[in-house]
């Protein structure tokens, strides 16, 4: 993955006070990263997880992926 693909997908992350109590959360929505994390930790696929929660895309569950890979 270029480093342009990857800070694309990292901007699909966004921190707002007034949602999620200053939570990162997936841009245009008030879908929280670790409720995404949460689900790919429980098995469900990136497919499952947009079925649940259908503002997502598959390339928000990438991004919440390799935000997490990266603050390990």
């Amino acid at each position: 993955m270029t480093d342009n693909a990857y800070r694309r997908l990292l901007k699909r992350m966004v921190v707002k006070s007034d949602v999620w109590g200053g939570e990162r959360c997936i841009q245009g929505t008030r879908i929280n990263v670790a409720v995404i994390l949460d689900s790919l930790a429980e098995g469900l696929s990136p497919k499952e997880i947009t079925k649940h929660f259908p503002p997502l895309t598959e390339q928000d569950v990438r991004a919440a992926m390799i935000f997490a890979k990266g603050t390990q």
